[in-house]
């Protein structure tokens, strides 16, 4: 069983600035990619930002310059650092996991997700 929760989402004002954090526990061989997604009222979910075992990184264009994702790999876990948040970022967070099962290949996760809104 592999679990991938989110947390840290939340109310801000337009120009603020938030923190994510999502952790995978469970029994799995490791992680590959993780990242995270977002999907905002009657819109498709996009991209937001990925990152590797290794640490490369890969942004939307949206969030380039604003958002930084980072990755502990000892704890199993990524960070999402939004900073001059706009309106438009409001919108259900999700973090998403390529688990290397032990029975071999990986298997994508993905959490609940959290609520982020930027709203004055």
């Amino acid at each position: 069983q592999v679990h991938v929760v989110e947390s840290g989402g939340g109310l801000v004002q337009p120009g603020g600035s938030l923190r994510l954090s999502c952790a995978a526990s469970g029994r799995f061989a490791g992680i590959n990619d993780m990242g995270w997604y977002r999907q905002a009222p009657g819109k498709q979910r996009e991209l937001v930002a990925m990152i590797s075992r290794g640490g490369s990184t890969n942004y939307a264009d949206s969030a380039k310059g604003r958002f930084t994702i980072s990755r502990d790999n000892a704890k199993n876990t990524i960070y999402l650092e939004m900073n001059s948040l706009k309106p438009e970022d409001t919108a259900v967070y999700y973090c998403s996991a390529d688990v290397r099962v032990y029975s071999g290949g990986y298997v994508p996760y993905r959490g609940q997700g959290t609520q982020v809104t930027v709203s004055s």
